[in-house]
């Protein structure tokens, strides 16, 4: 496997999915050295810059690889290079004051979800085979659903974090987006546990009333849709309170940790903190956490899980949208849940929207049952579609 990376450079500029490239990739000897893939980046690769999407890291270049990077290139994968990201990873455009806007590959001047958006996009272009992201609140998931393309999030712990730029330890968690079921699963079994044989699971548990959310129409057929593919006996879950409210609850929590890693280099470096960020943090700082609610949150979701249920939800209630508006505030209404359990969530591309833009529906398991998720995807796709590819892209 070459890499023309003329070409590259080339179908990466309009997107803006790469900030940095590594032209001495070169394929190795193992069971990935067929695959590209891209790295998200707040996670380190040696001797490009390790940003995490902030001018104030601008000048920081990796010394070593993160863990899971050294796994991917022990496997012989070829890592092109970092992709953009929302800033500080604290939002879901990844239109990044610093680095630039990255637009969605089935719409230019769209956003491609966040805050792994180059993740999403290199991936649905073609540009890499996989990309690596990182997850807080929904931030594989959403990418992948605006982009058309699978987004594993791993059980927390399931995948060594050492060289990632935290936004909050008890949340996030790296994983991986790419086309196709095959290449998900083989990325995954590099970068994660075995976990054994994948059992199938018993059990559906529907989310009563959807946690008060509204969603697209398209949204909500292509969740009924997957709802009734499944096929297997249904329980209800009825959380402790909206899906929007649990959102706040962990968003709190997540900013004051941000906001502690900071330290004074929010103050004295405020020219090298973008406006937007900035706001956000001066309105999440008066919240107050919750911790009670969000260990009610974890308790009814492992709780209704079991060892052998599936959780179906909507991976976001729209689809992609303009860069430049207010973006929905419900965006990770669905994918957050995931995050405060510490459980495996999937997100399957299931269609598109009016508007001729991808949807997706995501999958929710006990910790622990990543392998079990793909092989229920892998059941589904039939009736979900597969992967929502942008015009022009070779599958």
């Amino acid at each position: 496997m070459s890499i023309d990376w003329p070409s590259l450079e080339t179908r990466n500029q309009p997107l803006n999915a790469f900030v940095d490239f590594d032209r001495s990739a070169d394929p190795g000897d193992g069971p990935l050295a067929d695959l590209t893939i891209g790295i998200k980046s707040n996670i380190a690769v040696k001797g490009l810059p390790w940003t995490g999407g902030m001018a104030l890291r601008r000048d920081v270049a990796a010394e070593r690889d993160a863990a899971v990077v050294a796994k991917l290139r022990s496997a012989g994968a070829a890592i092109l290079g970092t992709l953009n990201m929302h800033e500080a990873a604290l939002g879901a455009t990844t239109d990044n004051h610093w680095f630039g806007r990255t637009h969605n590959p089935h719409r230019i001047g769209y956003t491609p979800g966040g805050s792994s958006g180059g993740s999403g996009a290199a991936v649905a272009a073609g540009l890499c085979d996989a990309a690596l992201g990182t997850d807080t609140l929904g931030s594989v998931r959403i990418p992948a659903a605006y982009c058309g393309v699978y987004g594993l999030k791993p059980s927390w712990g399931a995948v060594d974090s050492s060289g990632l730029v935290f936004l909050a330890r008890r949340y996030d968690t790296i994983g991986p987006l790419a086309r196709s079921l095959d290449v998900l699963e083989r990325v995954w079994r590099v970068i994660g546990p075995s976990n054994g044989a994948a059992r199938p699971f018993d059990r559906l548990v529907l989310l009563e009333d959807l946690g008060g959310v509204e969603v697209q129409p398209a949204v909500r057929s292509t969740y009924q849709k997957a709802v009734d593919a499944v096929g297997l006996s249904r329980t209800g879950l009825t959380l402790p309170g909206t899906a929007g409210a649990l959102r706040l609850a962990a968003l709190a929590e997540i900013a004051r940790e941000l906001i502690a890693d900071l330290g004074s280099d929010r103050h004295e470096k405020a020219e090298l903190i973008s406006p937007e960020l900035t706001f956000i943090l001066n309105a999440l700082e008066g919240l107050e956490p919750d911790p009670g609610l969000l260990a009610q949150t974890k308790s009814a979701l492992t709780e209704a899980l079991g060892r052998d249920g599936v959780l179906v939800l909507p991976t976001t209630p729209q689809g992609a949208f303009a860069h430049g508006g207010t973006p929905p505030a419900s965006q990770a209404d669905f994918t957050g849940l995931a995050n405060m359990a510490g459980l495996p969530a999937l997100a399957c591309p299931a269609g598109r929207d009016a508007e001729g833009l991808p949807v997706s529906v995501q999958l929710i398991g006990p910790a622990g049952s990543e392998s079990r998720l793909i092989a229920l995807a892998r059941q589904l796709e039939s009736a979900l579609g597969g992967a929502v590819l942008p015009e022009g892209v070779v599958p």
